[in-house]
């Protein structure tokens, strides 16, 4: 068994990934992960596996978080089906290939594409940058395309696709309500594929270590999964008392200090 003062950790921080994650209307992959890198780190894990470890986790922690985050949005009609089963194989394919390749990368350079990616979040929540609306149909193939883009980088930074698919949903002029609402059905296969990668990609490079199916480490997953769905609700309630601008620049400075985090938890590998 985990010794007791890591069990409390991990379920003080599925609380803490499920209030935000209710609060900023986010997955939580983006908060999770550096945070379970550090508690990974400190746990003695070994260096080369901490990054896909934290992210194979965070993936399966999302299947919940998605799951529950679809059937919301879908009891409000805010989920464009056809767009989602347009991107669904491309998100899988994308997600699975780059989890196949992520297990040879040094965690290090995974760690910097997921700092470099979320500092770009931040910035472009913080300025509320928005791309010009396209009015050129959305066909299959660009679904597919789009889809495979937004499953490779999902994968790399455990992020679910939000951020990247709400963009390139209004980018392609989907009101913003059915954009989000889009996005989070668009975030399951993503968590699916990325962590049946994860898990079958790394069985063979944690054999050794406890309490792991592949890259997944199951006390934490076990355990953030049931707390942070707990918690979820009180930070959907709390979120009624902020300003979506607000909530925006504070989901902004959160992605940007994890980013930093990230940097420095690996930075001694």
């Amino acid at each position: 068994m985990p010794i007791t003062e890591w069990i409390f950790l991990y379920f003080l921080l599925g609380l803490f990934v499920g209030f935000m994650a209710g609060l900023l209307g986010v997955g939580g992959g983006g908060i999770l992960v550096p945070l379970l890198v550090s508690i990974f780190t400190y746990q003695g894990m070994n260096t080369d596996n901490v990054v896909n470890l934290a992210l194979g986790t965070s993936l399966a922690c999302m299947i919940i978080s998605s799951a529950a985050s679809i059937r919301a949005h879908a009891s409000r009609g805010a989920v464009a089906w056809k767009v989602v089963y347009g991107m669904a194989p491309g998100v899988i394919f994308g997600a699975f290939l780059t989890t196949r390749i992520a297990a040879d990368i040094n965690s290090i350079y995974i760690a910097i594409f997921f700092s470099l990616f979320m500092a770009l979040v931040a910035v472009q929540l913080f300025f509320n940058w928005k791309p010009k609306t396209s009015q050129t149909p959305t066909r299959f193939y660009g679904l597919f395309l789009a889809g495979s883009g937004i499953g490779s980088v999902s994968s790399l930074a455990a992020v679910g696709g939000g951020f990247l698919s709400v963009t390139y949903l209004t980018y392609k002029n989907l009101d913003m309500k059915k954009a989000i609402g889009t996005s989070s059905a668009i975030g399951f296969p993503i968590a699916i594929a990325g962590t049946l990668g994860y898990l079958i990609n790394g069985w063979s490079k944690t054999s050794g270590e406890a309490y792991t199916l592949g890259f997944i480490y199951m006390p934490a997953f076990l355990i953030v999964s049931i707390t942070s769905f707990i918690a979820a609700p009180y930070g959907v309630r709390s979120a009624h008392y902020l300003p979506d601008v607000h909530l925006k620049k504070i989901f902004a400075l959160i992605s940007l200090a994890l980013s930093i985090k990230m940097l420095f938890s690996v930075i001694h590998f």
